[in-house]
């Protein structure tokens, strides 16, 4: 076993880096080697990494199972020094067809003694990538010429059940020299996707 020395922190890499995509393409081709699967890499999700002897890298991976999208957590250890690059652990995310986000990524604890909305980071990426399809809805059902921009994420709660994860968040958004306040309610299903289902101008 590896010494856990360090916590674990956010690849300084973006999980889009070429090192960060060639270690989840190696931590699919040996799952596929040991198990005899046959699973297709198709992104990174979330890069993470922790110091101990060498680099143990945390990869949550998209992968395509027989036409499904499916999400896969793994752990690659590597020691640079050593040449030395070992697949630590390869599982599935959640039980079943799990979702492609996790209660843990919007620190929503499912389990908790108060399910529903809990309070989230303004700046979690799910929290932005919500306030980004929002703001673009938003623009396409305005008739103005003057584009939308995000000014902020003031306020955001998360819910994460089985199937979909919501969002319900205060966005300030600025057009030209004015500024405006929306709320939003975004919902984003197993696939991944996007659907504004609420929004109201706030005028407080």
């Amino acid at each position: 076993m590896e010494p856990i020395t360090g916590g674990i922190h956010d690849s300084p890499n973006s999980q889009n880096s070429l090192e960060v995509e060639s270690l989840a393409r190696f931590a699919v081709d040996q799952h596929n080697a040991k198990q005899n699967s046959l699973l297709e890499f198709g992104r990174v999700v979330k890069a993470q990494e922790q110091i101990v002897a060498g680099t143990m890298h945390h990869l949550t991976i998209e992968v395509v199972d027989a036409g499904e999208k499916k999400i896969y957590n793994a752990q690659v250890w590597v020691k640079p020094w050593l040449n030395f690059k070992q697949l630590h652990e390869f599982k599935h995310a959640g039980d079943g067809d799990g979702p492609s986000f996790t209660s843990a990524d919007l620190g929503v604890k499912k389990d908790g003694p108060k399910p529903g909305w809990q309070s989230v980071p303004t700046e979690d990426p799910q929290v932005q990538d919500a306030a980004d399809h929002a703001l673009k809805t938003i623009q396409q059902r305005s008739n103005s010429l003057v584009p939308y921009e995000l000014h902020e994420v003031s306020d955001a709660k998360a819910e994460v059940n089985d199937d979909v994860a919501k969002f319900d968040l205060l966005l300030k958004l600025k057009r030209g020299e004015k500024q405006e306040k929306f709320k939003v309610v975004v919902h984003k299903n197993n696939e991944g996707t996007f659907q504004l289902n609420h929004m109201e101008a706030d005028n407080s």
